[in-house]
């Protein structure tokens, strides 16, 4: 594989870490989006195969498997695989752009082992779990079965922080734009 470098963002859903990662996108024009395989249903019409994810089905994604095509991929919730494809990487590295993720904590751990001293990877904090909870309930995508299951999942990823390289706490997102924009910026210029 030809090497850029790799910017990973992880954080427990509705940390905030999708907006930030949006942000540093327009910021940054030699940043590419690294779009994830899933088997998740897409969430209303918005999403789009190839922009938001890869949807694929169980058995494409498990024959994706089989064949060694991600570089790290996961059960996250039960039915529902995540994975980041190595081609994915490959061509956004061709187009001579550095990758930027954002994946769960546990995807995060394993692109920072996978990429080592080639990424950057920041865990984004919220608050607390009530502030978490609040922004997951403001979706209004979420049943309360599923925001129960990913608190006690946020809780957690939580005690996996200080695998990361650093964190940004987001309880201002100007201020957490601010600090993301300062650590990509210094890190893509070594």
């Amino acid at each position: 594989m030809t090497k850029g470098k790799a910017i990973i963002f992880s954080a427990p859903s509705g940390s905030g870490k999708t907006t930030i990662v949006r942000h540093l996108l327009q910021k940054f024009p030699n940043l590419g989006f690294s779009i994830s395989a899933s088997t998740r249903d897409k969430r209303g019409r918005t999403e789009q195969h190839g922009k938001d994810y890869y949807f694929l089905t169980p058995e494409e994604f498990k024959a994706k498997i089989d064949q060694n095509d991600f570089i790290e991929w996961e059960e996250v919730y039960e039915g529902n695989f995540y994975g980041t494809l190595k081609e994915e990487i490959q061509r956004l590295w061709d187009s001579g752009k550095h990758v930027i993720f954002d994946v769960d904590v546990k995807g995060g751990i394993n692109l920072k082992k996978y990429f080592g001293d080639k990424a950057l990877a920041i865990y984004v904090k919220v608050p607390s779990l009530e502030v978490l909870h609040e922004r997951l309930k403001d979706r209004g995508t979420e049943s309360e079965e599923s925001l129960s299951r990913r608190l006690y999942k946020a809780k957690f990823e939580s005690t996996f922080e200080d695998k990361f390289d650093t964190t940004i706490l987001n309880d201002d997102i100007n201020k957490s734009f601010a600090q993301a924009v300062k650590l990509v910026g210094d890190f893509i210029s070594k």
